[in-house]
């Protein structure tokens, strides 16, 4: 095994380099947010509508105030977890990437 590592070393390098660098773009587009509203902002409108008619009358605004801050800081955090997620696979793919092209013969 350290036979073949030492060998192929440049090649897995480059191959690991290229695979993160790759993974963070399609993970970058994959989580970049389409025009227009959502299926889960429709599914949660929903389920906000069956429950009010459920409970015969509408929700009073204090309690909307008091919900809306939580939904909309669970998506800003998700938000910022995902394009951290993609900078750091974009980060360690540049770096194998370059880290086997600059790397000395020994």
């Amino acid at each position: 095994m350290q036979e073949f590592f030492s060998k192929y070393k440049k090649i897995i390098i480059r191959s690991t380099g290229s695979l993160m660098l790759l993974l963070g773009f399609v993970i970058h587009f994959w989580v970049t947010p389409k025009e227009g509203v959502s299926d889960l902002d429709i599914a949660a409108a929903n389920v906000a509508r069956m429950e009010a008619s459920v409970r015969g009358e509408g929700q009073s605004s204090q309690e909307r105030s008091q919900q809306a801050p939580l939904l909309q800081e669970f998506k800003n955090s998700r938000e910022k977890q995902m394009e951290y997620l993609t900078i750091i696979a974009m980060v360690l793919g540049g770096g194998f990437l370059v880290y086997s092209f600059l790397q000395k013969e020994f």
